[in-house]
């Protein structure tokens, strides 16, 4: 199929209804050829914001480009775009193959061309051999790749998904993401993906956009807003972390960060805030490294094994600690704890993340990738 992908660029936009601001003075650039997720909770202003880029809800101010060209007043007809929803909106009454077509019929183009087009988008979704059956006669996974595969035979400029895989069993979410990631990257169409699934949001995209309260908390590739999120509500939403309260101390090369009863000492070489005092650290439940407890260990975190949850190939935990209740997950191939067992739980200050009071954060340390 061919690629014509866009840069979609939106200037000060802006969604109100009646008193409720749904979206403040939004302005983003969607690279061409990328698939971008808008990630965030309920009510976050993302599926808002998807529709304005759509053309199904105008904006109240502010300016939407697709390249050089001005779509803010243009109808969803007119913008060159393909959606796929997550109703999946099948006409029951039509096959496989009169669904996909709809659009390249209403457009009048020739049966011949039609039936090419057809043909290729349902081999690109592994669907074909499907063309006669109805929607009926179909899984819910194979409902959303002729929904999929309606959308891309117009070979639109612009494709949005509007949580696409929330009506997909679960065990059917993990091929369909890897589906329409190898789609997208095939055809190149400039994507916008939204889910509240952060793992969802994690596989499929080249970035990420968190929303908050109708504004953009963070913006950036997969592994950065992982790695080195700027809020501690980016720490919170994507992955599971753990925000405790610590405090930096010493001088000069004998810096290090007391955390409950641990007294975590920071290389030459990593980067701490010239000030000491009190801060926040986010934990990934993954970097916690639980062990038997060792008597008089200042540069470990002592700690009460509370649950331990089994769940195949990892053991979660969760653990009472001086620092607060802790949430850790290992695999199950390593040693395991009982409720009620004492432990230690050493940390790297490498992997360590810091959220200063002022709610912006600062990463002790790189990590690879």
């Amino acid at each position: 199929m061919s690629n014509k992908s866009v840069k979609i660029i939106l200037k000060n936009v802006s969604k109100h209804f009646g008193k409720v601001h749904a979206l403040d003075s939004i302005s983003i650039e969607f690279v061409p050829g990328t698939l971008t997720t808008l990630l965030g909770p309920s009510g976050c202003g993302k599926t808002t914001l998807l529709r304005l880029v759509s053309g199904l809800e105008p904006v109240t101010s502010g300016e939407i480009w697709f390249g050089d060209k001005k779509v803010t007043n243009l109808s969803a007809t007119r913008r060159d775009i393909g959606m796929v929803f997550q109703s999946y909106a099948l006409f029951p009454h039509m096959t496989v193959e009169q669904n996909v077509g709809y659009g390249l019929r209403v457009l009048k183009k020739s049966s011949e061309e039609t039936s090419e087009r057809v043909t290729e988008v349902l081999q690109m979704v592994d669907m074909n051999g499907f063309q006669k059956r109805f929607p009926n006669e179909l899984s819910g996974g194979q409902q959303q790749r002729v929904a999929v595969a309606r959308a891309m035979v117009l070979m639109p400029a612009v494709l949005l998904f509007d949580e696409p895989l929330s009506n997909i069993d679960s065990k059917l979410r993990r091929s369909m993401r890897d589906d329409i990631r190898r789609l997208q990257q095939t055809s190149g169409i400039t994507a916008i993906y939204v889910t509240h699934d952060q793992t969802e949001a994690l596989a499929v995209s080249d970035e990420i956009i968190i929303m908050r309260d109708g504004t953009i908390e963070q913006q950036g590739p997969p592994q950065s807003l992982y790695h080195s999120p700027e809020s501690a509500f980016v720490a919170n939403f994507i992955g599971e972390s753990n925000v405790v309260d610590a405090e930096l101390q010493g001088e000069d090369e004998n810096r290090y960060i007391i955390l409950g009863d641990a007294e975590i000492r920071i290389p030459d070489g990593i980067k701490v805030p010239d000030q000491n005092g009190p801060m926040k650290l986010s934990l990934r439940p993954e970097i916690l490294k639980l062990s038997q407890r060792k008597k008089n260990s200042r540069q470990s975190l002592t700690g009460v094994i509370v649950q331990n949850t089994y769940m195949g190939p990892i053991i979660e935990y969760s653990i009472e600690t001086e620092a607060g209740t802790l949430f850790a997950r290992t695999l199950a191939s390593l040693e395991q704890f009982q409720p009620q067992e004492e432990i230690s739980i050493c940390i790297r200050p490498e992997e360590i993340i810091i959220i200063p009071s002022t709610d912006g954060i600062n990463k002790i340390g790189c990590l690879a990738g």
